[in-house]
Order: structure tokens, then C-alpha cells, then sequence
């Protein structure tokens, strides 16, 4: 059983060079064909890929999980300078007005009235952000803290840069954004940096496993280096990593149209690429946040920005409440980032849904997955074409509420109908008095040809509603019809 072990564990990691390779050469993020729901499709993986169930048993056998040494005074450290660096460039190097930092500015910054929204361009506050904040969640996250204790760290970070960071008013929207942005990917860099790490065991390819590891997680290879463990000793808390992830890449074309509505008879062509990345640490618990989790990254030329949609879907809390002759029922609490910025509009969010999931099965390879979600956006970054905010900021900032529909139908694990609906309604608290309907919908069919190779043809809508409270600004309507053909590859590793 051990050879076979090794052996499966080498033909994955084989697979994940390969996502590897082409990860860096398209930076696409995309979810496999046949593993797309938010629901855990172990049936449907199992009898696509070449997975060693023996192996996974055995990881899970191990029970709880190891316990890592903490680290407080050097996660304290990298925490602080995540704050200093960026400090010090803009006093030294830029010699930013903003930056002429003092003890004054922090004690005039703690009261209520001193927080204000700031003037950003949108894919600083809504990417730029996210990015910033990981990196304090993994400064204690890799020193050996668990998922709470870096999201507190996440959210002091945040708040000290906003209050002693700058001479500038603190920012509401940067506080939201660094912090959730940055659990949110922070967890998701820890993660798939220990499912690399945990290939290393009895291999020989561990510098090229440290590497990517790495690559994908800055902050836990720089620990692992200073632990004189890099490249070499894997602890026990990654060799029992019994995660499985997923992906599949798209290349094609797509038409589209942002201004009359009619993509078919009005729409330019473009190149377009996609993609889906999906990880599960399997149904042996739906308790800990982020043991499943999926990106979708769409990118494409002909369109106002080269990157057109991220959208991450991850697990916080779920439960099974029952199980039926031919299926399973979840209740899940998921958190959702949303971003696209296409030529008919732009949109951020982040958002927390309670969403339930009935996975049905009918013999060995059809299934249909079925899931409804609603709850509440924290904080949204909407167009307004009347808006000049500060220097750079042509959008309104606002809470709102959030429902969502998907559905999957897998036939004979070769065809796939889905059908994905995002819906919101937002209330402006920063900018122009107004509210907003956003509506999104994707119908897409995709046929497995050969092995992991398939044809996808899909078709979509949004609609973006503006709605202003003063006469003098009239309501707007955004459309941005599309089509799509991609040829697929999945990867399983």
C-alpha cells in the first residue's frame, strides 16, 4: 500500500506542475468541470481521477490536528513590519505628504469622529488592500496561531495603519477591506501553501515543492527559512494534509456588448481566459472555516481592464442537517469577495451568506447539486457617474443585502449544465444618496471529450440599476451581454 501511495502521490504531483506552468503563464483561476458546486463532489471526483483513497484515509486516521510551537515575538515582528516598510517608503522614498506620521496624529485619530472614507481608486481599495492585510494574517498564521487569532491580528493591522499610519484621516472602507480581503486570502495562501508542502514526504523533489509553496505563500517560506527547514524537514501538521484541489483552465473567445444590449448582432470578439480553482479538505467536517473554498479569475483583452471577474467563495461554519434516499442537505455560513470591471460597469463587495445545499445522486455518475443563499453585503463599491470624491474616487460605498442561486447537472460524468445567479440590492452611505440592483447570471454547458479535456460554451447577463434620490442626477442602466467558447483542461492534484 505504501509504494501505491507514493506513486499516487507522485503522478499528482506531476499534475501540479502542470497547474503550475500554466497558472503563471495565462493567471487564470478556474474551477474543474465536474467539481464546481459549493458542495463537496468527493463521488464525482473519485471517478474522474486518479485519487488514492487509502492515502487520504490514512492522513485522516492521524486525528487531531499537531500542534505548532507559537511563535508570538517574530510573528509580532513580520506584523510590524508589514506596517514599517510601507511606512518608511512613503517618507523616505516617495515623500508623501500623508506620511509625516506622529504620536499627535495617533491620539487625534482614536476618536469616532476622526474616521472618514477615503479617496482611492477602486482596484486599490478593492485589490491592493486585500493584499496588504494577508500579510499581517500570515505574519501569526505561519508562526503557528490558528484561524481566529490571525483574523484579530488581521484586524489590528489594519486598524494601527489607518490610525498611525498615515497624517490622513483614518479610512472606513480600508478597514473593511484589509481586513476581510485579507483573511480571506490570507487563509486561502495558508492552505494551499500546506497542501503543497505536504507532497514532501519521501520524495525528491522538495526544493521544487518548497518553491512553489512559497511562491504562492511569501510570509510561511520566509519562516520555514529561518527555521533552517526549507527545503528539507516537513513537520507533521503538513505531512497529514488531507486536502484535495482542483482546477480547470479555459482558452477561448467571447463576444460581448456594453452599450446596445445585443452582443450577438452589436458585440466585439476577444480573447477570453478563465480560471476556477477549487480545494476541500472532504466532508469529515463542515465545523472549521475555510475547509472548503473556491476562486474564479477571468481575464480577456477588448475590455476596459485585462482582469474582468474574481469571485471567492469560502466556507466559515456548515453542518449536515439530514440525509434523503437519493441525496444530502447542508446548511452552510459561506463569505463571498465579489469583483468585476467590465465596460459596462465596475463592482466590489464582500459579503456574508447562510446558504443551503442539496447535493442529489442517481446510480454511480449523475448527480444534481442545488443551492440558494442569502445575506448581508458589509461593504459595497459601486459606479457613480456624477461622483467626484477626493482626488480619484467616481464610485459610492454602501451596505446592502445579497441572494444567490446555483444549480449543476452532471450526466454520465461527461456533461455539465450549470446555471449561476448573483443578485444584490445596495444602499449608499458614502457618496450621492442613491441605492443600487445589481443582477448577474451565467448559463453554461460543458462536454468532456477526451480524459481531462473539454468543450464549454456559455452565455451571460448583468445589469447594473443606479437609482438617485436628487432629481439633477438621472438613474442609470448598465447591461453587459456576453457569449462565450472556451476549450477546457482539468487538473486534479
Amino acid at each position: 500500500m505504501i509504494k501505491f501511495a507514493i506513486k499516487s502521490i507522485l503522478l499528482r504531483l506531476r499534475h501540479f506542475k502542470l497547474y503550475f506552468f500554466i497558472t503563471f503563464l495565462t493567471n487564470l483561476f478556474v474551477n474543474p468541470l465536474f467539481a464546481q458546486s459549493d458542495s463537496i463532489p468527493t463521488k464525482a471526483i473519485d471517478s474522474l481521477y486518479f485519487k488514492d483513497p487509502a492515502f487520504i484515509k490514512d492522513t485522516l486516521a492521524w486525528g487531531l490536528q499537531p500542534k505548532r510551537e507559537k511563535k508570538f515575538w517574530r510573528a509580532g515582528a513580520e506584523w510590524f513590519l508589514a506596517q514599517a516598510f510601507p511606512a518608511s517608503f512613503n517618507r523616505f522614498i516617495t515623500r508623501d505628504p500623508y506620511s509625516y506620521i506622529s504620536f499627535q496624529n495617533f491620539i487625534d485619530h482614536q476618536r469616532l469622529s476622526a474616521w472618514d472614507w477615503d479617496d482611492n481608486q477602486f482596484t486599490t481599495n478593492q485589490i491592493d488592500h486585500p493584499f496588504h492585510g494577508q500579510i499581517y494574517f500570515n505574519a501569526f498564521r505561519s508562526n503557528g496561531y490558528n484561524f481566529y487569532q490571525s483574523s484579530i491580528a488581521t484586524l489590528a493591522g489594519s486598524y494601527i495603519w489607518e490610525t498611525a499610519g498615515e497624517t490622513q484621516h483614518p479610512s472606513i472602507n480600508d478597514l473593511v477591506n484589509t481586513t476581510f480581503g485579507g483573511i480571506l486570502l490570507g487563509e486561502m495562501m495558508h492552505r494551499v501553501s500546506r497542501n503543497i508542502l505536504a507532497r514532501n514526504k519521501r520524495h525528491h523533489n522538495r526544493v521544487g515543492n518548497e518553491l512553489v509553496a512559497t511562491l504562492v505563500n511569501p510570509v510561511s517560506g520566509l519562516n520555514r527559512f529561518l527555521d533552517g527547514k526549507w527545503g528539507k524537514t516537513v513537520e507533521d501538521y503538513y505531512l497529514v494534509d488531507s486536502s484535495i484541489i482542483t482546477a480547470e483552465v479555459d482558452l477561448g473567445f467571447r463576444r460581448f456588448d456594453a452599450k446596445e444590449g445585443d452582443f450577438i448582432a452589436k458585440g466585439k470578439n476577444a480573447f477570453y481566459g478563465r480560471l476556477r480553482f477549487r480545494y476541500t479538505n472532504g466532508d469529515h467536517n463542515y465545523k472549521r472555516p475555510f475547509d472548503q473554498f473556491s476562486v474564479n479569475l477571468e481575464l480577456g483583452n477588448g475590455d476596459s481592464s485585462f482582469i474582468n471577474a474574481i469571485n471567492v467563495h469560502a466556507l466559515l461554519y456548515g453542518a449536515k442537517f439530514f440525509k434523503s434516499q437519493k441525496g444530502d442537505h447542508y446548511g452552510t455560513l459561506n463569505a463571498h469577495y465579489d469583483f468585476y470591471n467590465n465596460d459596462a460597469f465596475f463592482y466590489g463587495a464582500q459579503s456574508i451568506n447562510y446558504n443551503w445545499l442539496s447535493e442529489f445522486r442517481y446510480k454511480k455518475n449523475n448527480r444534481l447539486n442545488l443551492s440558494v443563499g442569502a445575506g448581508a453585503v458589509v461593504l459595497a463599491a459601486v459606479p457613480d457617474p456624477y461622483l467626484l470624491y477626493g482626488a480619484s474616487r467616481n464610485y459610492n460605498y454602501g451596505p446592502g443585502a445579497s441572494y444567490r442561486f446555483k444549480g449543476e447537472l452532471s450526466l454520465l460524468n461527461r456533461f455539465l449544465l450549470s446555471a449561476d445567479y448573483n443578485g444584490g440590492v445596495f444602499f449608499t452611505i458614502s457618496g450621492n444618496d442613491s441605492y443600487y440592483i445589481l443582477h448577474g447570471l451565467t448559463v453554461e454547458g460543458s462536454l468532456r471529450l477526451y480524459k481531462r479535456w473539454s468543450i464549454n460554451l456559455s452565455s451571460g447577463y448583468f445589469n447594473l440599476q443606479g437609482h438617485f434620490k436628487d432629481d439633477k442626477y438621472p438613474d442609470f442602466h448598465r447591461e453587459y451581454p456576453y457569449g462565450r467558447v472556451s476549450v477546457g483542461y482539468n487538473i486534479f492534484f
